[in-house]
């Protein structure tokens, strides 16, 4: 079959429009280093200046998923959750990062508190059996939530419902749920509990694109590069700290390999030793530059005093770089580049 044209315009990237998820979004990419402008805020198109060819949209959170799936955006960040529901059965939707580090949540299956001995999948079975008839399952991911409920052998009637889920089984037209958790406060607020093993789905924020966009829309690979190398040097950064000192040495070498013999101040890759201008006649001087991870910080500060360090400079590391980054590899791979 051939492949469906492309049509000329720009290569988009697709963000949630509201909520939560929407407000966090836009504070990742700016920590990353791709923060998006939007010049009109009733607008829901934007750029991000960082990279001038992309255009950006803001869409619900599920439409985020059928516009990549058809080719309408080419980029997406939204919840794994709705690209596991509506990713459909083809290869369009490519996961490129699956693990963005915000929204985090939890697709899980609750039932009401009344019912005291279901706490398992296991039990809800035995309690649809005993009711002689099918559960009644309340939710806004019919795929996902049918899928779960075929594989445990619960025979049951899912209910497609926009709003609040939680009231459904108060008010009598659904026996129990299928919805996001957070917290859980708002299931025990209404009095439902989650079942122990009922999750379906763990959940957070991923970026997705078009397969056919990366193969054949000029630009949009260049762009899953640099969305791909700023995302994961940013991530790779989060808990490290660059630290500098200066330390007394007869050469670069010696201080290496006093450094060498303490356990938490070796670097990520080793340090990186520099002389230090000192007047004829002194010791030298050498300054020395690790990464090291804020667990290992305090450790690291004492055992370069230990060593003879002076002048110790901490600062947040905004951005770790890698020669390739492992995700930007394996979608070469998948697209068989």
């Amino acid at each position: 079959m051939t492949a469906p044209a492309l049509s000329p315009r720009p290569v988009r990237l697709a963000l949630p429009s509201k909520g939560r998820l929407a407000d966090a979004t836009l504070d990742f990419l700016a920590r990353s280093g791709l923060r998006v402008e939007k010049l009109n805020p009733r607008q829901y198109i934007a750029r991000i200046p960082a990279l001038p060819e992309l255009e950006v949209l803001f869409q619900r959170a599920g439409d985020i998923v059928v516009g990549v799936r058809q080719g309408s955006v080419d980029f997406g960040i939204t919840g794994f959750d709705v690209v596991e529901e509506k990713r459909g059965d083809g290869d369009a939707v490519l996961v490129l990062h699956e693990a963005l580090g915000y929204g985090h949540c939890r697709l899980t299956v609750a039932v009401p508190e009344a019912w005291a001995e279901v706490r398992t999948m296991a039990d809800l079975a035995r309690e649809v059996a005993a009711m002689q008839r099918p559960l009644r399952v309340a939710t806004k991911y019919p795929r996902l939530s049918r899928a779960f409920f075929e594989r445990h052998g619960i025979p049951h009637t899912l209910i497609l419902a926009e709003g609040t889920l939680e009231i459904a089984p108060t008010i009598g037209y659904a026996d129990a749920i299928v919805d996001l958790v957070t917290t859980g406060l708002t299931l025990r607020d209404n009095r439902l509990r989650p079942l122990d093993d009922g999750v379906i789905l763990a959940s957070q924020a991923v970026l997705i694109a078009n397969r056919h966009a990366l193969q054949h829309r000029p630009g949009a690979l260049d762009i899953a590069r640099h969305l791909l190398e700023y995302i994961e040097a940013h991530l790779r950064a989060q808990g490290h700290f660059l630290v500098i000192a200066n330390v007394r040495g007869e050469s670069a070498e010696a201080v290496a390999a006093r450094m060498a013999r303490q356990p938490h101040i070796r670097g990520l890759q080793g340090p990186t030793i520099s002389p230090v201008f000192s007047p004829q006649g002194e010791r030298p001087w050498f300054s020395v530059s690790i990464v090291v991870a804020r667990a290992h910080l305090n450790q690291a500060i004492a055992e370069l005093r230990a060593i003879g360090g002076s002048g110790v400079i901490v600062t947040p590391a905004l951005y770790i770089f890698e020669e390739e980054p492992p995700r930007l590899r394996a979608l070469l791979d998948a697209l068989g580049k």
